[in-house]
């Protein structure tokens, strides 16, 4: 399940980034497309994508760690400790995600 969850947010990340930074750099055409931008960026449904990509990059990080340890570290019965990384992971995403929608909202 972690190796899925670490793909699945990798293949999400790839999909979602580039209209990020489409949008990013839209911003960098003059004031008057960086005030467009940013009254765009204030809607809900943007905070609320801004959200899912916080969200995907940190559980992306930290099952990429559990990938790194897995291949790196000779641990005898390695894939029980490192099974144990999959929850707190899947919390430490979401406070990170509810701490983004705190802050944005």
């Amino acid at each position: 399940m972690a190796a899925l969850a670490h793909r699945l947010s990798g293949v999400l990340l790839a999909l979602f980034l580039p209209f990020h930074f489409l949008l990013l750099g839209s911003a960098l055409e003059g004031a008057d497309e960086l005030d467009r931008y940013l009254r765009f960026a204030d809607s809900p449904l943007v905070k609320i994508a801004e959200w899912g990509l916080v969200s995907l990059l940190c559980i992306h990080l930290l099952l990429g760690i559990r990938v790194l340890c897995l291949e790196l570290t000779h641990w005898p019965h390695r894939s029980e400790k490192l099974r144990s990384w999959i929850l707190p992971s899947v919390i430490a995403s979401m406070l990170v995600g509810l701490l983004f929608l705190v802050r944005a909202f």
